[in-house]
């Protein structure tokens, strides 16, 4: 008893410097003018590094472009069907190799120098394969470009080149992609809140001073707003510390993981993940315009590849909304089932036009398009989300890396193994099918495991992961309420003590 009251005591603590921190960032926000010219700086910023992520949305869906070229009579390159998965799916094994090596790069050097040596194996990376002789060649240039790759973005852009250059052609762009955000960040300064983390104070206060540039003097204050965001960063920066002084060390952190609060969520979220890959969620992505040739639509595969990069892009901004406005099991249950929905009507109109049954070429490709849709705001963006939702503060990090690593891998195989399922399940109408079908038993799987973590606080999904192994509905039992209960009654008690 005497143990769970202390964990309380420092729970609550830790919310309250939570709070006092929240607070300290409204109070600041009431001082900072929001008009176009004063938040310039800050913009530009965003932007330039934001650039970085067109190379890697680019790396990414590549080779939806550079398969089908391959395959036509007159390449001068020539692939097996293992080449192709293998030059579709080996950027994927790359990337979580890379994510962990970003993380130590980002806190010895800096965001900003992070960024500009990512540019280096983007450029020779894009230079192999667009000077490439041979697969192995092409092949060495893709785990390369893997290295620098991250996120997904700018997938509009290469099914765009796809369709009006040739691959080789796209890979010497790509270089200058990845050329013209590495020369705009020297105009950029450092993060200050890293400068900080460094000890650096005095850049500190000079780049914020740069991103504050043109905010006035705030009113019935001493100090300038840069400096107000300097003692505001201290705080947090102090916090941070303390963070890590309760994480403990690696062995403490592996011991805090193999509590039911640590493992539990990490083997649901590598199960949700499974569901996620085996949906057809990235399949479409990594092998889009050939998945569209043998779908058997007559709309051209490269236009419609550009109709799916538009519609994920447009999606990506609608669901910074959904996330914050509905919860995480209402999303993923209705977003699956739709997914499941669409994917059927696809495989059956796809299965139809082989037959010579119906002339409706354009069901396959509007039945994808809605797929798309609801996979953006279910499968494909909560589970990557959810890391930082279920794991106690003092095991995210270590939590948040394997549950990344295993996900990148999964990804791996699932898009290895696109041409093997497709000759398992008699063609692309059948594969659809599996998709369809993998979508419904994601839908049981999160009905039956996944707990609700949108507004719900940190305590209260420990406690459901330390007393329960299902979440049938949301239904607790009389148990974990009467727990709950106590807990809050212990927590009143403790603030009326002080």
């Amino acid at each position: 008893i005497l143990e769970n009251e202390k964990k309380i005591r420092e729970e609550k603590e830790r919310e309250d410097r939570f709070n006092e921190t929240l607070g300290s960032c409204g109070s600041l926000s009431r001082y900072e003018s929001k008009s176009f010219k004063n938040l310039l700086p800050q913009m530009l910023a965003s932007a330039i590094g934001g650039l970085f992520h067109v190379v890697v949305g680019i790396s990414l869906a590549y080779s939806a472009i550079l398969l089908p070229q391959l395959n036509y009579e007159d390449s001068d390159l020539k692939v097996t069907k293992s080449q192709e998965s293998w030059i579709a799916s080996v950027i994927t094994i790359t990337i979580p190799v890379s994510g962990m090596m970003c993380g130590f790069l980002m806190d010895g050097l800096g965001r900003l120098n992070t960024i500009r040596l990512a540019m280096v194996p983007a450029v020779v990376g894009w230079a192999v394969i667009a000077t490439a002789k041979s697969v192995h060649a092409m092949i060495i240039g893709r785990i390369i470009t893997g290295f620098a790759a991250a996120v997904i973005a700018g997938v509009v852009l290469v099914y765009l080149h796809g369709w009006l250059m040739t691959w080789r052609t796209v890979a010497w762009v790509c270089i200058v992609y990845a050329a013209v955000p590495f020369l705009l960040l020297t105009f950029i300064p450092e993060s200050p809140a890293w400068l900080l983390a460094k000890g650096r104070n005095e850049q500190a206060k000079r780049s914020l001073d740069w991103f504050s540039r043109y905010q006035p003097q705030p009113q019935n204050r001493s100090q300038s707003f840069a400096q107000m965001q300097f003692d505001h960063l201290l705080k947090e920066q102090e916090e941070k510390e303390r963070t890590l002084e309760r994480s403990g060390s690696l062995s403490t952190r592996i011991r805090e993981l193999l509590k039911p609060t640590g493992y539990k969520p990490l083997l649901i979220l590598l199960g949700l993940f499974v569901f996620q890959q085996f949906s057809g969620i990235y399949i479409t992505l990594f092998y889009s315009v050939t998945f569209f040739q043998e779908v058997g639509s007559e709309i051209d595969p490269y236009f419609a590849s550009i109709l799916i990069g538009g519609v994920r892009f447009f999606m990506s901004i609608v669901n910074t909304y959904m996330l914050k406005r509905f919860c995480r099991r209402t999303l993923i249950l209705y977003g699956s089932a739709a997914m499941a929905v669409c994917m059927f009507v696809s495989g059956l109109y796809t299965y139809w036009i082989k037959e010579g049954v119906t002339t409706l070429h354009q069901v396959p490709v509007a039945a994808i398009l809605l797929y798309v849709v609801a996979s953006m705001v279910s499968l494909l963006s909560i589970p990557w989300t959810m890391t930082a939702e279920l794991f106690p503060i003092e095991i995210r990090g270590l939590a948040h890396s394997i549950v990344y690593s295993s996900a990148y891998f999964i990804m791996f195989v699932s898009i290895q193994s696109y041409n093997n399922l497709k000759l398992a399940f008699s063609g692309v109408a059948g594969l659809q099918w599996f998709f369809a079908v993998t979508s419904l038993a994601g839908l049981v799987y999160a009905y039956v495991l996944l707990p609700e973590a949108h507004g719900v606080k940190l305590a209260d999904i420990q406690d459901y992961f330390r007393y329960n192994n299902i979440y049938i509905g949301g239904v607790r039992t009389k148990e974990s309420v009467q727990r709950k209960l106590n807990r809050e009654q212990k927590e009143e008690l403790m603030k009326s003590n002080v």
